[in-house]
């Protein structure tokens, strides 16, 4: 349930509008206003409404978070007021309250949400022990919001520049993002990025070592920060920690530590089991391209049995197996199944990147190209 804050008194002098004003009848409107941890609200709004014909008055507050008027309209009025005017266009209020009675006479209106939240909790019989614990979880809660809001701004500024190409801005932003609050993982991981991603781009061995390095620590800070989340409220929290292993499993893979990329990739398939498929692919992909060819054919047999739809899977398989044919006489004899992993590759792409390499590789083998991808049986009438 919406809480609107009591306010105190707030001074007007009424002078009927279609009244000529009599002398001696003007009056002052003023108060101050501070915010739920006793500041000023300074560029403020508060806005009165006639009950009774509609009429507004729109009074700004200074730096002080005061404000004043002449000559407001006596009767009922409905009191709002608003941090500034966007949140006045967007209806996003402070305070309200409704009824407010203005007199022929100077009176002082102050906003104090503070106080009234004080007094509120005491109503509720709230020690004052507890009233402090509340104002310390509503002061951390706007701490949260304004740094949220500086760190995407810093995300999307990083991003900006890394899509420009420039790493370095991007990284630099990141960085001073961290500064900020060390304890987000998806500025480690945006972070690890564009050390990885940079670093194929430099000339110096020196230089480039360095990037690689900085991504595998900035993405073990991700993970480290993610795992260690308790009650992760977060739907893709699998999702998003699988990717930060798999990221990572490519910088040690680019620093030439296979291994660690292996098993990097192995743990982005043991806490995302939607990721299974790519990451054996991935590991096929690490260890085909390391000069381990069975070790890679175990691991696309596992990304096919996790997906027997990727294609690719079989088209590596059967290029590992290739690599193994001996040639007797003019014909080249592949190893059992190298002719079936094609013959599947064609199957399930017909069209792929690699369907024109994998009939040649057939025709090579001596073997028909032989797939009933898109094609029915016909029935037979008895």
């Amino acid at each position: 349930m919406k809480k609107h804050y009591a306010i105190l008194l707030f001074a007007v002098l009424a002078i009927a509008l279609w009244v000529p004003p009599v002398f001696g009848q003007a009056g002052t409107v003023k108060g101050v206003c501070k915010d739920a941890e006793g500041n000023p609200i300074a560029g403020g709004v508060v806005v009165w409404t006639n009950v009774d014909n509609g009429q507004k008055y729109t009074l700004p507050t200074n730096k002080k978070g005061e404000y004043f008027s002449l000559g407001i309209t006596g009767g009922k009025y409905n009191v709002q007021l608003f941090k500034s005017p966007d949140d006045q266009k967007a209806g996003k209020e402070l305070f309200h309250q409704n009824g407010f009675p203005v007199q022929l006479d100077e009176n002082t209106l102050d906003f104090d949400l503070k106080k009234e939240q004080e007094n509120n909790a005491k109503g509720q019989g709230l020690s004052a022990e507890q009233v402090k614990q509340m104002q310390e979880q509503q002061a951390k809660a706007q701490k949260e919001t304004l740094t949220v809001k500086s760190l995407n701004e810093k995300l999307n500024t990083a991003k900006t520049a890394a899509d420009a190409g420039d790493y370095d801005t991007a990284i630099a932003t990141l960085n001073d993002a961290n500064q900020m609050d060390p304890t987000r993982d998806l500025i480690w991981f945006k972070l690890g990025d564009y050390y990885r991603l940079s670093a194929v781009k430099q000339t110096d061995p020196a230089e480039k070592q360095k990037r690689l390095d900085s991504a595998v620590n900035a993405y073990q800070k991700a993970v480290e920060i993610k795992k260690g989340v308790t009650n992760d409220k977060d739907p893709n929290a699998s999702k998003n920690l699988a990717a930060y292993y798999n990221n990572l499993a490519d910088a040690y893979y680019k620093d030439k530590k296979v291994d660690d990329a292996v098993k990097t990739y192995e743990m982005a398939a043991q806490v995302d089991p939607s990721s299974v498929a790519q990451s054996y692919f991935n590991i096929g992909a690490v260890l085909t391209n390391s000069g381990r060819p069975d070790e890679a054919n175990a691991a696309f047999d596992k990304a096919i049995a996790a997906d027997p739809a990727r294609a690719e899977a079989y088209y590596q398989k059967g290029l590992n197996l290739l690599g193994k044919a001996t040639l007797q006489g003019d014909k080249t004899v592949a190893p059992p199944g190298t002719a079936e992993a094609f013959q599947k590759y064609l199957e399930l792409a017909p069209t792929g990147p690699n369907a024109e390499s994998a009939k040649a590789l057939l025709a090579s083998m001596g073997s028909t190209v032989e797939t009933s991808y898109g094609t029915k049986k016909k029935s037979t009438k008895k």
